[in-house]
């Protein structure tokens, strides 16, 4: 698997998602610059975390109209596999690659902090590393990560399978306590409709090494790189 990693003027996740990519893979990733108008020819597209032109306007607004950006949504809309994670979530709302926003925690504080995740489906490219029904422990670290969607468009997403994860309990129960920031059913990640693109709040990137303290994240890219050779 060959991976692509963008790079926008406040990212800060960037090296750590190479890592764990490259340690999945066994095959270096190429940074790709925001000013940059083409892709390489790569398996996999991701759209790492921090704070993307410094969050100005709204979380990911500048960063989805970046010279790069109009050529990831050129390239998924031809089925090319696209990650995005935290401040990359929010990137691909605005992009309009996936449905929904990504709006102020309901506590309106920072959180950054391990939480539980409900694996809705494995059956994607990006959850296949997991099971359907697991629970996974993975770090959080964002200001604006609670996802709202009008009640039609959810309906419609729970219909189509393109929630991908849900906070919840330790035990996997989707209640308000095991949800951080106020999203939307409890919705974590969500899928756009063929599954090729999938934006999630929580870094599988932090959870990826014994070292960091955990491997659910590792998980993750591992069955991401297996889907992809």
């Amino acid at each position: 698997m060959k991976a692509a990693v963008i790079v926008f003027p406040g990212s800060n996740c960037d090296r750590d998602i190479a890592v764990a990519l490259e340690q999945s893979s066994g095959n270096p990733v190429t940074m790709v610059w925001h000013r940059d108008s083409a892709l390489p020819k790569v398996d996999l597209v991701v759209i790492p975390g921090g704070f993307a032109y410094g969050d100005y306007l709204r979380c990911g607004a500048m960063a989805a109209h970046s010279p790069i950006m109009r050529e990831v949504v050129r390239a998924a809309g031809k089925g090319q596999p696209v990650l995005g994670i935290c401040n990359g979530f929010q990137v691909l709302t605005e992009a309009g690659l996936l449905p929904g926003v990504l709006m102020r925690n309901a506590s309106l504080k920072y959180l950054c902090k391990d939480v539980n995740l409900k694996v809705e489906t494995s059956q994607s490219l990006f959850t296949s590393g997991w099971t359907t029904g697991q629970v996974v422990r993975i770090p959080i670290g964002h200001g604006d990560g609670n996802y709202f969607a009008d009640n039609d468009t959810l309906n419609r997403m729970e219909d189509r399978g393109q929630v991908a994860l849900r906070y919840c309990s330790e035990q996997g129960a989707i209640d308000a306590g095991g949800n951080p920031n106020g999203s939307a059913r409890n919705i974590a990640g969500v899928f756009n409709d063929s599954k090729t693109v999938l934006g999630m709040m929580p870094h599988p990137e932090r959870l990826s090494d014994p070292a960091l303290g955990g491997t659910d994240g590792k998980d993750m890219f591992d069955g991401i790189a297996r889907a992809l050779t």
